[in-house]
């Protein structure tokens, strides 16, 4: 009799028991689920491409900064005369270039005529005196030394008449190809020169890629800085995004464009939100996030854009999500 009453106990208790679990799981599975994550830290650290001397800075730490707006300048002195350098260098070759291509002036030419005309006289002449000093050294009528000046101005002037036959040949034949093409590859390469004059002489000015706040002004005017290094820190304003955590169970409910609410401590009402994308692999929940669940658990990053973000919404501040109706 103890024994079927025992029996009967276990089986009540047993029963209590399973309708306790069953009714709390049913309970929990029914409340709407809670996702924990923070406000994404969106930051860019402006620097400037070239180094130089920092002219002025013209945000402080919290100035609202625009999207283009320009932040800082440096000297720009000395890239500016490696820009006038470069269109100079241009100039002269581009004007070498169409030299080249026109061939030389008609004005040139007939002065280049007149050249050889006047060294074939000049030739025509001292050939007759070296002629007829020859003869007459030979029979002992001058002197041989006058004889070797005669021979002298004869040879120079026959050198001259060829020189200046050959200018002339040049002028007519125009340049050649070779020429060209190496005069125009010297123009291509003072081109990029200047393009790359032009472009450091931009990079002088710096600007925001996108709206913001400033957060650290590291460098003052006067600073000489180098290239790439950190002049701005700026705090990017929009979009605002959340990150969120998603337990493996739950994760059928998060998908892109579903509709969520976003909470914070510091407003009773809510944030509408829309989800953006989840991400395809598993992770622990970072210690960053305050959560409920046990950390050793996996779960999903998903990425919430908020529609109404206001200054309430401040970077890395916490946040819970949950799914809107």
């Amino acid at each position: 009799m103890k024994r079927i009453l025992v029996f009967f106990l276990l089986l009540a208790t047993a029963a209590g028991g399973w309708y306790f679990w069953h009714t709390q799981h049913a309970t929990r599975d029914n409340t709407p689920p809670v996702f924990h994550g923070n406000v994404d830290i969106r930051e860019v650290r402006l620097g400037f491409r070239v180094g130089g001397k920092v002219r002025e800075v013209l945000k402080e730490e919290g100035d609202e900064v625009g999207a283009g707006e320009i932040v800082a300048r440096l000297d720009a002195e000395p890239f500016q005369n490696a820009v006038d350098q470069a269109e100079a260098e241009v100039g002269a070759i581009a004007a070498r270039l169409a030299e080249l291509r026109n061939g030389a002036r008609p004005e040139d030419i007939e002065q280049a005529r007149k050249n050889l005309a006047a060294a074939e006289a000049t030739y025509d002449n001292a050939r007759l005196i070296f002629e007829r000093q020859r003869q007459l050294v030979a029979s002992g009528a001058v002197a041989r030394q006058d004889f070797d000046t005669a021979r002298s101005t004869f040879e120079t002037a026959r050198a001259r008449m060829g020189s200046a036959k050959a200018a002339l040949d040049l002028l007519l034949a125009g340049s050649r190809p070779e020429q060209i093409r190496q005069a125009e590859a010297n123009l291509g390469a003072a081109r990029a020169a200047l393009h790359q004059a032009l472009t450091q002489l931009a990079d002088t000015v710096l600007t925001a890629p996108e709206a913001g706040v400033a957060l650290t002004r590291v460098v003052e005017p006067g600073s000489i800085v180098q290239p790439g290094s950190t002049a701005l820190t700026v705090s990017l304003v929009s979009p605002v995004r959340v990150r969120a955590y998603a337990p493996e169970p739950q994760l059928g409910l998060v998908h892109p464009g579903r509709k969520v609410l976003v909470f914070t401590d510091s407003r009773p009402e809510p944030y509408q939100g829309q989800i953006g994308d989840v991400s395809p692999r598993a992770e622990f929940t970072p210690k960053s996030v305050e959560t409920e669940e046990l950390r050793t658990a996996l779960v999903y990053r998903f990425r919430v854009v908020v529609l109404d973000a206001d200054q309430g919404l401040r970077q890395g501040m916490p946040v819970t999500v949950k799914l809107a109706e």
